[in-house]
């Protein structure tokens, strides 16, 4: 069995599974284009877990553990997405919230 490393995906430049590169950081791209793309990952992972869900009920997949960690890589993606909105929320109502 092949265990893949886990890269944070805090800082990303590109698919929100691969390691930071800071060579590769001076691509410009524009807030919403990061969020879109971190957006379809976790959107791909929950439809590989859901899949694999699928094809396990159908008899066409034996190894239970393939679909566990989709499932748990999907979990843990969304948790994230989750976690990373409402830092943001919190950091607009925060500066809501300054009087100028």
């Amino acid at each position: 069995m092949k265990i893949d490393k886990l890269a944070v995906p805090v800082f990303t430049t590109g698919s929100l599974f691969e390691p930071v590169d800071i060579k590769s950081a001076s691509e410009e791209k524009s807030f919403g284009e990061m969020l879109s793309a971190a957006i379809s990952d976790v959107d791909g992972l929950q439809k590989v877990s859901a899949q694999k869900n699928i094809d396990l009920a159908a008899g066409r997949l034996e190894d239970v553990s393939e679909v566990m960690i989709a499932a748990e890589k999907a979990s843990v993606a969304l948790q994230l997405t989750v976690q990373v909105r409402n830092k943001v929320v919190e950091a607009y109502q925060e500066m809501m919230r300054m009087q100028m």
